[in-house]
């Protein structure tokens, strides 16, 4: 199986790609610097050449709190790129896996979302995310969308990490009223995977960590794995004062295709480097 993976540079792009090769895939990595997705024409031709099985789209405009103040350039990349990618999937017949996020629901339901529940983003980076979802549906007959959350992997910048390198600080804050499912980019790659892999009907899917937690469940989390002894505050949103508002539910159903995300965590921090 060909698979053509946009954004393979990113956090989620340098687990997915081995992981995909370590099944048997021929894998082409485009990032940035060799396809421009925001270039229908380009897309379109490289689609049209490379004549792949499937497409993973996981390029992406990312910068939550930059977008509140960038949204045309969210919406270029993260609306018209994706629109760029799914009509060239649509032209070929080709399966588009696009990954979204968990920042298109507004945070007001209080049990976990389903992929059919209704969407109502809160902020810039959610909407352009939103409306990259609407053209796949739009423009694509063979798709995934595979929605995360709380992602964190060990190529990328994340909250794990970040964690860790404030543990020594004499007093660590962390927002405690926003909850959600923390995924680590290895169990969206697999759940990509199985997606694929088992032909599950097309269609939007949740693909994040089991469980639930708060930021601060999170933190408190990571340094009880690692016997690390950290003056651990938890404090509110309005404390933690952000550009992007953020949900303040997020935890989505996932209909099994992650596990625990405490599971997951400890294989993360066992393959530390």
């Amino acid at each position: 199986m060909k698979v053509l993976v946009t954004g393979a540079n990113g956090m989620l792009g340098q687990d997915l790609c081995p992981i995909l090769e370590d099944v048997g895939c021929f894998v082409y990595e485009s990032d940035i610097d060799t396809l421009d997705i925001t270039n229908e024409e380009a897309v379109s031709v490289a689609i049209a050449t490379i004549k792949p099985d499937v497409v993973i789209h996981a390029a992406a405009y990312t910068n939550v709190d930059k977008a509140e103040e960038d949204l045309d350039v969210a919406l270029k990349v993260n609306e018209q790129g994706t629109a760029n990618i799914a009509k060239a999937c649509g032209e070929n017949n080709i399966l588009m896996v696009y990954i979204s996020t968990d920042y298109v629901f507004d945070g007001t339901k209080n049990v976990p979302y389903l992929p059919d529940d209704a969407t109502n983003p809160i902020n810039n980076y959610g909407l352009s995310k939103y409306k990259g979802e609407e053209a796949v549906k739009k423009y694509c007959g063979k798709y995934y969308i595979a929605r995360t959350s709380w992602l964190y992997g060990h190529h990328g910048k994340n909250f794990v990490e970040t964690m860790i390198s404030l543990a020594e600080k004499p007093e660590l804050k962390v927002v405690g009223d926003q909850v959600g499912c923390p995924t680590w980019t290895v169990e969206l790659a697999n759940g990509i995977l199985k997606l694929i892999s088992t032909q599950k009907p097309f269609g939007t899917y949740h693909v994040c960590g089991s469980g639930v937690t708060s930021w601060y469940g999170f933190a408190k989390e990571i340094f009880e794995q690692m016997n690390l002894d950290v003056n651990l505050k938890e404090c509110t949103t309005e404390e933690f004062s952000r550009p992007a508002k953020r949900p303040a539910y997020s935890v989505m159903n996932n209909g099994g295709l992650c596990r625990d995300w405490k599971v997951a965590l400890k294989d993360y921090l066992a393959l530390r480097f």
